[in-house]
């Protein structure tokens, strides 16, 4: 197998972690209260200004001084700010849910649809008021790209960037898997997801275990946000549009409120996206993508994993 096409392979998988991230913390809103947060594409962003802000202020690599490896220097520097991030976002994620969602959640699907919308504006452009609307560019000593070398092995189809990106957020859909199935809080959710009433009766706090939701999902979309620059360096507010409607399309794609149809529809669509460019028709890569959840829409509107329910009138 030639280079070219491992690489491409290689930007599928990278581009597809990063949709899955994004995807899984749709799907979990979803499946425990039915709402589509469309403003977790802008908790990406916000994860991403996190990560620039601290890369450039509170980069503690260079004081590692311990560690003989610059590169590995970095790579720890990156996990500590990564941890802090999901911590910050994980806040604000609780926040958005105490303050915008919780008050509606006995409201009809449009209005948390409205209101859903009205807190991704307020996100970009309460970003753009403080920060202004330019892209910024991660600070050089963030990362020097080059090809992945593992011992005295160089890998020419695969970055040191692209790696980090790969192996974190698949390490991070593991532990989110080991919490779903494996913790009483993860049992609270599945349970509430079930029907929210009976968990209520069961002794089970369903606004805690809500808000621990919201809370799950965006301490992946911050991780994402700091990630994705590793390989496409510039940010700015307006950055969490695509990429967050690219990975509701993954999570319908895959079967909207199931975690394992999130991860699939995300690297799906990163395949999808790479197929595109690769044929030459990158400027469409967008559109191909919205295509697909036409399709999807129409053909099986339940996902790939979902089941289709009738409802009894």
């Amino acid at each position: 197998m030639s280079n070219q096409i491992l690489h491409q392979l290689v930007n599928a998988l990278v581009s597809g972690s990063i949709f899955a991230l994004l995807a899984l913390g749709y799907t979990m809103v979803y499946g425990i209260i039915k709402l589509i947060n469309f403003a977790h594409g802008d908790i990406f962003m916000l994860g991403a200004f996190m990560g620039y802000f601290l890369f450039k202020n509170f980069n503690i690599a260079p004081y590692l001084t311990f560690i003989p490896s610059e590169e590995w220097r970095f790579y720890i520097a990156l996990l500590l700010i990564i941890a802090i991030t999901m911590v910050v976002t994980a806040a604000v994620g609780m926040l958005i849910e105490f303050l915008a969602y919780r008050p509606i959640r006995n409201a009809s699907r449009i209005s948390a649809l409205i209101t859903a919308i009205g807190v991704s504006f307020f996100l970009e452009y309460g970003m753009v008021f403080l920060f202004g609307a330019q892209p910024r560019s991660y600070p050089e000593e963030a990362l020097v790209v080059k090809p992945l070398q593992i011992g005295s092995m160089t890998f020419d189809f695969i970055t040191n960037a692209e790696f980090i990106i790969f192996i974190v957020s698949i390490a991070l859909m593991f532990v989110l898997q080991y919490v779903v199935k494996q913790t009483k809080m993860g049992k609270a959710m599945r349970a509430v997801s079930v029907d929210s009433d009976a968990a209520q009766l069961m002794g089970i706090n369903v606004n805690s275990t809500i808000s621990f939701t919201f809370a799950l999902g965006s301490a992946l979309a911050g991780a994402a946000g700091v990630l994705i620059p590793l390989s496409q360096p510039s940010i700015e507010p307006l950055m969490g549009m695509v990429p967050g409607i690219k990975a509701f399309v993954a999570a319908v794609l895959g079967g909207i409120g199931i975690i394992p149809g999130a991860t699939l529809g995300g690297f799906l669509i990163g395949g999808v996206e790479t197929i595109t460019v690769a044929l030459g028709f990158s400027n469409f890569r967008d559109a191909i993508v919205y295509i697909v959840l036409i399709l999807i829409l129409l053909i099986r509107p339940a996902g790939i994993l979902g089941k289709n329910v009738k409802e009894k009138v």
